[in-house]
């Protein structure tokens, strides 16, 4: 199933943390831990503000502490990770094709703080990996392209995204054909063990099992026992008409493998447009800056610009345009999803001053300047004239 998602509003986990946008990997990690210790629900019994706050800090944390996940939210903004505790609960993502994992987890954050204290205790972090057995794989994130052009009539195209597949030896069970994996006996199937440090109750990953639940005696050779082996995975995208740039496709089941027969993750795409050499889209519409000689804008004339789907449009200029003068063509914009419409095209006037004139060219201009002085009377260029007088009224108005 192929789901389009629309932008969601921005987040600033830069201003969430309380620190600038350079900030060092150091900084980030210290404003971290002065936040999460000051709004820890251990701290704050019953503060639901704090519980939110605590919530907030943490999901910044786990995109800033990453370099590839601060990357991709530096380039995309907050879009990249929108549903990061849902459709990225669990998963990793991926920019421009290289998928990294690692999902938001508030307990594996907190564990930051204590992991000075307690060194290699939390050498499998409090999130722990749930309950064992079957898990669900990563959802994945790709980031694609695509010229204007594509987002105009649409396409199929097909995209190779690395990641971690099941493992057809086994069918993704990890063991040899033949066997099966059995419960693991230190933390009976459920994949954590807990410990208590002073007042504080640890849960970490089953150091026997590594967070699986499950023991495998006689693993896949083909895969090592974890049931997936990492290949590449060729896909077809189709792009629907009039995507715009920072929307995202999902590719339901087509993420990561799940681990132990676990269902698939699923893939989203996120949709980038390319900068166009004519053309600029906001929303449904598109904006053309078009130059033309001072003699049509003058005397006007029809003059012809480009369109998007590869035609020319006619435009009748009258005399007397201005620079920035707009003209707009209806329907000759970006197709709107999920109706038959299309939006505008807007043509912008740039009048253009002659260049390499040579002398009798010069006194042509000098006596046509003559002949525009408005000595008859006349306003020849009226916003001109509404300027100087305006400038002299002010230089009068400073003598007085």
């Amino acid at each position: 199933m192929t789901v389009i998602e629309k932008k969601t509003m921005s987040k600033d986990f830069y201003k969430t943390l309380g620190v600038e946008r350079g900030a060092s990997a150091d900084d980030i990690k210290k404003a971290y831990r002065k936040l999460a210790m000051k709004y820890h629900p251990d701290q704050n019994k019953d503060n639901k503000e704090a519980e939110t706050k605590f919530k907030e800090i943490n999901e910044a944390y786990d995109i800033l502490k990453d370099e590839k996940k601060r990357a991709a939210y530096d380039r995309f903004g907050a879009a990249a990770f929108d549903g990061s505790q849902g459709p990225f609960g669990g998963g990793g993502t991926s920019g421009a094709g290289n998928p990294f994992g690692g999902g938001f987890n508030n307990a594996g954050n907190f564990s930051d703080i204590f992991e000075d204290m307690f060194g290699s205790f939390m050498d499998g972090g409090m999130g722990g990996r749930g309950n064992g057995g079957a898990m669900r794989g990563n959802d994945m994130q790709y980031a694609l392209d695509i010229d204007l052009e594509d987002a105009y009539f649409g396409k199929e195209t097909t995209i190779r995204v690395p990641l971690n597949d099941t493992c057809d030896k086994c069918d993704g069970s990890g063991a040899e054909k033949g066997s099966k994996p059995e419960t693991c006996t230190t933390c009976n199937g459920t994949g954590r063990v807990r410990a208590q440090q002073g007042f504080f109750t640890i849960e970490r990953t089953c150091a026997t099992c590594g967070g699986v639940g499950q023991m495998i005696k006689n693993p896949c050779k083909a895969c090592s026992g974890t049931g997936r082996v990492r290949r590449e995975k060729t896909l077809k995208v189709n792009i629907p008409k009039g995507i715009d740039g920072g929307r995202r496709i999902r590719l339901s089941g087509e993420g990561e493998a799940g681990v132990r027969g676990g269902p698939s993750g699923d893939l989203y795409i996120l949709v980038g447009l390319k900068p166009h050499k004519f053309f600029k889209r906001e929303g449904a519409n598109l904006y053309c800056r078009v130059p033309i000689p001072m003699t049509t804008a003058t005397l006007g004339g029809e003059i012809e610009v480009p369109t998007v789907d590869g035609k020319k449009a006619e435009v009748k200029v009258p005399g007397g345009t201005q620079t920035g003068q707009q003209f707009r063509l209806r329907g000759k914009g970006m197709p709107v999803i999920g109706s038959n419409t299309n939006g505008d095209m807007y043509i912008e006037i740039f009048v253009e001053t002659p260049v390499n004139l040579n002398s009798k060219q010069k006194d042509m201009f000098k006596k046509l300047d003559k002949d525009l002085s408005g000595k008859d009377g006349k306003k020849y260029s009226p916003e001109s004239s509404s300027f100087v007088k305006k400038m002299k009224d002010l230089w009068s108005d400073l003598t007085e």
